[in-house]
């Protein structure tokens, strides 16, 4: 992997991006869910990169593990919020694919870097 900050994974930076854009997303939303969707999508969705830079800068290979895992639930469960969203109609169909692509993008390359970590374990 070869990487000497997590800044440089590929999967760090559009994990960041997906927090960076459910931020943006979600500042439209009724103030009345300030302290419901709105925290819950923004603490979920920064959790992946965190948890993501935290795996990053352990030695253990279990311990990097974890983190990625725990990565991966935290993007599992923005998914979720996102598609609660969409069904209360706050997010327009464009704009809740764009988020739920961008999702998916980073579901298919933290598995891909479970996967290998897995194999070198």
């Amino acid at each position: 992997m070869g990487y000497d900050t997590f800044e440089q994974m590929s999967v760090w930076q559009k994990a960041m991006e997906l927090a960076v854009a459910i931020f943006k997303l979600t500042e439209k939303l009724p103030k009345k869910e300030d302290y419901g969707l709105i925290s819950q999508l923004r603490r979920s969705a920064l959790s992946v990169p965190g948890n993501i830079a935290e795996g990053f800068g352990r030695k253990h290979m279990k311990d990097k593990l974890n983190f990625y895992y725990d990565s991966r639930g935290s993007l599992a469960e923005t998914k979720s919020h996102l598609i609660y969203g969409r069904n209360v109609q706050y997010f327009a169909k464009t704009e809740y694919e764009r988020h739920i692509d961008l999702i998916e993008d980073v579901w298919k390359e933290l598995n891909s870097l479970i996967s290998s970590l897995q194999k070198n374990t």
